[in-house]
């Protein structure tokens, strides 16, 4: 078991003169699930972008540590899973090929032993070998936590994670996030109560919109 850290200092973020939060200060662990709460358009996903650090603050920073040690921005790909509704899938593609290919994008080898344990979990072991264009919404969401997951991160980041799931989909997926958590850090950006439902701490965006 890993100590996965994430420090927010002090994040603020503007888009043009538009604020979006302000002042957000915040500290995540390892075996914890957090939630980043907040309506529509409030930013969570703006948020989880800056923490996987697809996009950068406007001020403010994000420190990322294992075991003590910080996390060089390149490196940061290898210790996190992320799913979201913008992941692009390949639609000629089969769910296998797909998790090949991010597999190789990666840099790492694909560990077939693990993918067909998380493809059985997640109810799509019997259709691996077909396209994923003809998988339906739910199950392409199902896909993308296994991609998330492959390569055993340490850091799970979740953007909308029930999106387009039915209720025995979204207990699967709500029983794999407590096990992840048991050594891992998991977050959870959602307006869903099911959801938020899950996390020990959440971050209200809309308590950080003042502007300085």
């Amino acid at each position: 078991m890993t100590n996965y850290t994430v420090e927010l200092n002090n994040l603020v973020k503007y888009f043009g003169r538009r604020l979006i939060f302000d002042g957000i200060n915040f500290s995540f662990s390892s075996q914890h699930i957090y939630g980043i709460s907040g309506p529509n358009g409030s930013g969570k996903s703006t948020l989880v972008k800056i923490i996987a650090n697809l996009i950068s603050p406007t001020r403010g920073k994000v420190i990322h540590k294992n075991n003590l040690k910080e996390i060089e921005s390149v490196k940061l790909h290898n210790h996190i899973g992320f799913v979201s509704p913008y992941l692009f899938l390949y639609d000629e593609f089969t769910a296998e090929e797909n998790l090949l290919h991010f597999s190789n994008i990666r840099g790492i080898s694909f560990n077939k032993e693990r993918s067909d344990f998380l493809l059985n979990e997640l109810k799509l072991i019997d259709r691996k070998n077909d396209l994923v264009r003809g998988y339906s919404s739910g199950m392409k969401q199902r896909l993308k936590f296994i991609f998330a997951l492959l390569h055993q991160p340490s850091l799970i980041i979740l953007d909308e994670p029930t999106s387009n799931l039915d209720n025995p989909g979204k207990e699967k997926v709500y029983e794999l996030i407590k096990k992840e958590a048991e050594n891992n850090l998991v977050i959870i950006a959602s307006n869903e109560d099911s959801d938020i439902a899950l996390c020990s701490q959440v971050i209200d965006l809309e308590k950080f919109k003042r502007a300085n």
